[in-house]
Formats: C-alpha cells, sequence, structure tokens
C-alpha cells in the first residue's frame, strides 16, 4: 500500500502522514524532508540559490523516485506539488492511493498564525492579507488537489478519527 497525503499547507500532512504510518506499521516519507536529505540543502535554500524552476524538477524527480520504489509507504507532498510537472497525472497513473486533506480557509489562517516564521511563504504578511493569500492560492490549486482519489474534509475531526477514515479509504 502507497498513500500519498496532499493539501495546502498546514492541512496537517505531515502530523496524520506519521499517525497514520504508524497504525499502519509503515514508513512515514515527507518529500520535502526527503528532498533535503537528498541535496543536502534546506527547501529555502534551495530556492533562493537555483531557484523554483529547478526546485521543481528536482520535487518531481524524487517524487518518482519515491513512488517507483518497492517499499510501501505514507507520503506526505508539499502544498505545491501536485500543482506541477504533472504530478497528480503522474500520481494517478500510479498504483498510489492520494488523500486530499481539505482544510477550510479559515482552519488554515488559524494554524498559520501560530507558525509564521516557520512559513516562509506567509511569513511577511498581516492576518488580513494572509487570509487573501490563502483564499486565492487554494483556488488556483484545488483543480490539482480534487485530481487526489479522495478527499476528506478536516476542519471538525481529530487526527484518529481522520487517520481512521483514511485507513478505510485505503483498503
Amino acid at each position: 500500500m502507497k498513500i500519498v497525503l496532499i493539501g495546502y499547507m498546514a492541512s496537517g500532512k505531515s502530523t496524520i502522514g506519521k499517525q497514520l504510518a504508524k497504525k499502519l506499521y509503515l514508513p512515514f516519507i515527507d518529500l520535502d524532508a526527503y528532498i533535503v536529505e537528498k541535496e543536502k540543502m534546506e527547501i529555502s535554500t534551495i530556492f533562493k540559490e537555483k531557484g523554483e524552476i529547478y526546485f521543481r524538477l528536482i520535487e518531481h524527480k524524487y517524487l518518482k523516485e519515491i513512488v517507483a520504489s518497492e517499499t510501501k509507504f505514507v507520503l506526505s507532498l508539499g502544498g505545491g506539488t501536485p500543482c506541477y510537472a504533472d504530478n497528480m497525472k503522474f500520481l494517478n497513473e500510479t498504483d498510489v492511493i492520494s488523500i486530499y486533506l481539505k482544510a477550510s480557509i479559515g482552519l488554515i489562517v488559524e494554524r498559520l498564525k501560530k507558525e509564521k516564521s516557520k512559513r516562509p511563504l506567509v511569513a511577511n504578511l498581516n492576518d488580513e492579507e494572509m487570509a487573501e493569500f490563502i483564499a486565492k492560492h487554494l483556488f488556483e490549486r484545488s483543480y490539482f488537489y480534487a485530481q487526489a482519489t479522495h478527499s476528506i474534509a478536516i476542519d471538525t475531526k481529530k487526527i484518529n478519527e481522520i487517520v481512521a477514515e483514511i485507513r478505510i479509504l485505503a483498503h
């Protein structure tokens, strides 16, 4: 079983992914962490020094590398990953199960307020600007997110409820 979690930043992909992997006795892989390990450079540094085009190319390369492995896993993608390099088309042509963790703008804003310093995309925005930025971004990305095998609205659910729901969908 290969499960890929997609969704906007702060939608809980890493948190849910770790719990899900533990329950299924599978390794958890965070694509961004995998890229950092392979490139020996932080994502922000890659963007700064080599640019977004380079980042999107290696992101696609490493996504294919992980999916092609024989290993079963739970993989969490970066928020933008589904939107570039035909990544959703690629995933949908493989044996992975993709799950879109669908969070409302309000929930994402609340979560991001608490961790703005760790999120370069929103670090310099005030709350109102952040909500507007997220709404626009989510609108642009929803076309790609909607191509996931399954979609789960997460706003009113606890982590263990989401994990249980994914386990049912994945079987």
